[in-house]
C-alpha cells in the first residue's frame, strides 16, 4: 500500500530497501517489543468488551426504558449518523495533531458516558446524547488503528497489524458471546449487563492512561524524530528539487507553504484519481459501505419487530453479532487468497456480491422467522467483509502512506455524508419517518440499483476486452503493482516487501463498528 507514483520518489528502490530496518536482535529490545505488543493488544481486546452492546435496542424498547419503536427508529437512532458526520473530520485531525493518546482517552470517556446515559438516562434527549457520544467512539477508532504503527519500526508493521487485528476481532467475538451467555444461560437482566459493560469500559479507560504517547504522527508531527528505524515521511521525499525550483519563480504562496505536505498532496491526489481501479473501488467504498452501515444500525430494531418477546433469555442478538464477526474475519482472510485479474473481473465480482447483499436484505425484510433474519444478517455482513481487504489493497496499491490515509479518510467522509442524507430522508421523523420494515425495502432497492450499475459496467468492460484482438493479458501480480513497482520491475530492480500495516486500518474499522 505504501507505493508512490512514478517519478515522485527521490530515492531509488534499493535506497528504500536500505531504510527498512532489520529485525531487532534477541535480548532486552526483543523483550521490550513483546511487552509493548502484549499491552497494546490487551488494551485493544478490553476496549471491545461491551457485552451489553448487542442488546441496547431491546433494552431501550423493554420495561427498563420503555421507549416506543417510533422513538428509537425515527428520533434516537438517526442522531448517530448526524453526529458521526459532524465529529468525523475534527477527530481525524485531532488524532494526528495530539499524537493519538488524548483521542484514545476521549474515546474511553465517551464509552463511559454512553453507558452512564443508558443506565441513568430516561428521556429521548438523553438517548440522543448517548448516540452523540457513541459517534465520538466510532470516529476515534482510527486513533488505535494508527497509534499502534507510531510506536514500532516499519519492520514490525506486518506482525503488529496481524496481532492488533486479531486482538480486536477476538474482543468483539468474546464480548458478543459473553453477552449472549449471560442473558441466555445466566438469565442476567439487560440493566445488569450494562453495568458489567460499564465496568469493562472503565477498566479499559484506566489502561489507556498507561499508554505511551508517541512523539511522531503522520501529518502534523512528522518533523519530530520517530522510533528507531522509522521510515521518513514519503511525501517528504516527493520531488524535493521540484518544489525548490518552483519556489524560485514568483507565486502567490510563500516558499515554505509551497514546500509543505498539504500543498503537494492535492497534486499527488489528482494523479491518483486518474487510476481506473482506484476510482472503481473508492466508489464501491462510498456507496456500499453507506448501505452496509445503515443495515448494521437498524437491524437490531428489525429483529425486535420480527421477534417481539418479553422473555429476554430468547433474545439471541449477541449470538448473531458473534457469528457475523467470525464469518467476517474468515471471509476477510479468504479474500487474500483470491487470484484473478481484478482489472477485468472486479466489476463482475462486485456485482455478484452486491446482488447477494440485495437478496439478503430482501430476505430480512420479508421473513417472519427470526432465525432466517439472523442468518441473512450474518451472511450479509460476511459478504461485505470479503470485499473490504480487496478494496483496501486496490485503493492503496499506488498510494504513499499519507495519500493512503487521506483517500481512505475522504472515502469514509463521503460514505458518511451519503449515509446521513439517506437517514434524513428515510428514517428521520422530519423526512419520511418510515418504520423499520419499510426502510429495509428501501435498502433492498438501493442495493439492487448498485448491482445494476456494477453489472452494466462489467458488461461494458467485458465487451471492450473481447473487442481488443491484440490484447495481451497481464499477470495477476502485475495488475496489483503500483506505477513505482512497474518501473522498478522494468529496470530489473528488486521490489521491497509490501508494508500491510495500514491495511488493518481499513479492515478493522468495519469489523468493530457494529452498533446495536
Amino acid at each position: 500500500m505504501s507505493r508512490p507514483f512514478p517519478g515522485s520518489m527521490a530515492l531509488s528502490v534499493p535506497e528504500v530497501e536500505k531504510q527498512m530496518p532489520a529485525e531487532p536482535q534477541p535480548g532486552h529490545e526483543q523483550q521490550s517489543w513483546w511487552c509493548l505488543v502484549f499491552f497494546l493488544c490487551f488494551y485493544g481486546f478490553m476496549a471491545q468488551m461491551r457485552p451489553g452492546e448487542s442488546f441496547i435496542t431491546p433494552y431501550l424498547l423493554g420495561p427498563d426504558k420503555n421507549f416506543t419503536q417510533t422513538q428509537v427508529t425515527n428520533e434516537i437512532t438517526p442522531v448517530l449518523s448526524y453526529s458521526y458526520l459532524a465529529v468525523l473530520v475534527p477527530i481525524f485531525l485531532l488524532t494526528d495533531y495530539l499524537c493519538y493518546k488524548p483521542v484514545l482517552l476521549l474515546q474511553g470517556l465517551s464509552y463511559v458516558s454512553v453507558w452512564l446515559l443508558l443506565l441513568f438516562g430516561s428521556t429521548v434527549l438523553h438517548m440522543q446524547f448517548m448516540e452523540f457520544f457513541f459517534s465520538i467512539t466510532m470516529a476515534a477508532r482510527i486513533a488505535y488503528s494508527s497509534y499502534i504503527f507510531s510506536l514500532v519500526p516499519p519492520a514490525r508493521y506486518q506482525r503488529m497489524a496481524s496481532y492488533s487485528r486479531a486482538s480486536v476481532l477476538l474482543g468483539v467475538f468474546t464480548s458478543s458471546v459473553l453477552g449472549q451467555l449471560l442473558v441466555t444461560v445466566g438469565r442476567v437482566a439487560f440493566s445488569t449487563l450494562n453495568y458489567i459493560s460499564l465496568a469493562f469500559l472503565t477498566f479499559s479507560l484506566v489502561l489507556a492512561l498507561f499508554l505511551k504517547r508517541p512523539k511522531r504522527s503522520l501529518f502534523f508531527n512528522r518533523g519530530v524524530p520517530g522510533p528507531a528505524g522509522a521510515a521518513p515521511s514519503e511525501l517528504d521525499q516527493m520531488n524535493p528539487g521540484q518544489a525548490k525550483a518552483a519556489g524560485a519563480k514568483p507565486g502567490w504562496l510563500p516558499a515554505t507553504w509551497r514546500d509543505s505536505t498539504f500543498v503537494r498532496m492535492p497534486g499527488e491526489l489528482g494523479r491518483a484519481v486518474r487510476l481506473p481501479q482506484l476510482r472503481l473501488w473508492s466508489l464501491w467504498w462510498v456507496f456500499n459501505s453507506a448501505g452496509y452501515y445503515l443495515i448494521v444500525y437498524y437491524v437490531h430494531i428489525l429483529w425486535n419487530v420480527v421477534h417481539p418477546t418479553t422473555d429476554t433469555t430468547r433474545v439471541y442478538n449477541g449470538a448473531a453479532d458473534a457469528a457475523s464477526t467470525l464469518l467476517g474475519a474468515l471471509t476477510s482472510f479468504a479474500a487474500g487468497f483470491v487470484k484473478i485479474r481484478w482489472a477485468l473481473w472486479a466489476r463482475l465480482v462486485i456485482a455478484v456480491v452486491t446482488v447477494l447483499q440485495a437478496g439478503l436484505v430482501f430476505l430480512m425484510y420479508k421473513t417472519d422467522d427470526i432465525w432466517l433474519c439472523y442468518a441473512a444478517f450474518v451472511l450479509f455482513r460476511g459478504s461485505y467483509q470479503f470485499l473490504v481487504p480487496i478494496a483496501t489493497f486496490q485503493i492503496a496499491a499506488s498510494l504513499s502512506q499519507e495519500l493512503r490515509a487521506l483517500v481512505f479518510g475522504i472515502n469514509t467522509f463521503l460514505a458518511t455524508v451519503l449515509k446521513t442524507v439517506i437517514t434524513l430522508i428515510v428514517s428521520d421523523k422530519r423526512g419520511l419517518g418510515l418504520p423499520v420494515h419499510s426502510q429495509f425495502l428501501v435498502y433492498f432497492v438501493y442495493f439492487l440499483v448498485l448491482f445494476a450499475a456494477y453489472f452494466l459496467a462489467a458488461v461494458l468492460v467485458g465487451l471492450r476486452h473481447f473487442q481488443q484482438s491484440r490484447h495481451q493479458p497481464l499477470p495477476a501480480a502485475q495488475e496489483l503493482m503500483s506505477p513505482m513497482q512497474e518501473k522498478a520491475t522494468q529496470d530489473g530492480a528488486q521490489l521491497p516487501a509490501l508494508e500491510d500495516g495500514v491495511f488493518a486500518v481499513g479492515e478493522l474499522s468495519p469489523q468493530s463498528e457494529a452498533k446495536a
